[in-house]
């Protein structure tokens, strides 16, 4: 019988001082049959903010120390006698102080969909717009990475109304990531009901305040939890993002058809083209076009969209998004070009 208990013991609440689950009380069974465990979490009534990521990584743990298991499931329980909670599912309170909710999606990975998220919310911040943003990439959260944010941990504020999580500020932005929650380097090993409850969690239960835009930095893809999530949470519409090659070009399609589904209804505010062009830092007039000429823009025109804006690929994007100081602060033409899409998306939204 492996020893659960000194397995549990590496799952940290963060809000909760970073002491661990057991610590805590929340371990209220652990049962094993055979090749399946079912773990029981045990909740307030009042809804923890952080349900969904403890559920997850209480899950990894057990996987990753236990893989003889060929089933590990979670469960959560009222932890009081008392009648279950008035309200258990989240309301969207925290975001009617938000003008315009957009989200940032992509068809498929590698197009540089957050490094355009988090460029695009501090170039509106430097248009002197209030802004925030959240990492609703809950499989690969890069967000803290981005913006040199790693190890901080958002504070907890306990009302009548509910638990609420305070957004990280920084460059004149506010930001939510449930990388803030998990340790670096640990897989999140959730299944898509609970994936798309963390990443509701990422928007709904966070003190934005007001705000003139609040993106949302979309897991890539086309699923049942892009799907869930635009039809629970008020997005007004979507920015999508391509490079210009042919591979990127044709799950652009996939995204536009998702958005353009009557079931999700959501509008289209643009395409924006990554990586359009490769300039040197040394050369800022010279375009070598490495990966096709103008894709996005053909693309924009046959899907009747809108060229928000096209950026360059330049060799500081890479450096100043790894070192957490994003390119949009800078004055390049890679800057400039983020302060133009800014400028653009703004126009358009009014």
């Amino acid at each position: 019988m492996p020893d659960f208990e000194k397995i549990l013991r590496e799952v940290k609440h963060p809000g909760r001082g970073d002491r661990d689950i057991v610590e805590l009380g929340m371990v209220k069974d652990v049962a094993v049959d055979g090749a399946k465990a079912v773990i029981t979490l045990g909740f307030p009534k009042r809804r923890d903010p952080l349900t969904e990521y403890l559920v997850g990584s209480v899950r990894a743990a057990v996987i990753r120390n236990c893989p003889e298991l060929e089933s590990v499931e979670v469960k959560t329980v009222v932890d009081e006698a008392a009648e279950k909670a008035k309200k258990d599912e989240l309301g969207t309170e925290m975001v009617e102080q938000v003008k315009h909710i957009v989200a940032v999606a992509s068809g498929k990975g590698g197009v540089g969909k957050s490094t355009v998220a988090v460029n695009l919310a501090i170039a509106l911040a430097r248009l002197g717009y209030r802004v925030g943003l959240a990492d609703a990439d809950v499989y690969g959260p890069s967000i803290p990475t981005m913006t040199a944010t790693e190890g901080e941990t958002p504070l907890m504020e306990q009302t009548e109304s509910g638990d609420w999580l305070v957004p990280i500020e920084k460059y004149g932005v506010k930001w939510m990531s449930i990388g803030y929650f998990a340790e670096r380097g640990q897989a999140l090993i959730w299944r898509g009901p609970m994936a798309c409850g963390a990443l509701k969690q990422m928007i709904l239960q966070v003190k934005w305040g007001e705000l003139d835009f609040l993106l949302v930095d979309m897991p890539p893809g086309t699923g049942d939890i892009h799907i869930s999530f635009l039809q629970d949470v008020p997005v007004e519409g979507a920015v999508v993002v391509t490079t210009p090659q042919n591979v990127a070009l044709a799950d652009v399609e996939k995204s536009v058809a998702m958005l353009n589904n009557p079931g999700i209804g959501k509008p289209i505010f643009g395409l924006v083209e990554n990586m359009s062009w490769f300039t040197p830092a040394e050369l800022p007039e010279n375009k070598y076009y490495i990966f096709g000429r103008d894709g996005g823009k053909a693309m924009a025109e046959r899907l009747g969209l809108e060229l928000l804006g096209q950026i360059p690929l330049v060799q500081g994007i890479r450096e100043n998004g790894d070192k957490g100081e994003p390119t949009a602060l800078g004055t390049g033409p890679d800057g400039e070009a983020f302060l133009a899409l800014a400028r653009r998306l703004a126009e358009k939204l009014g």
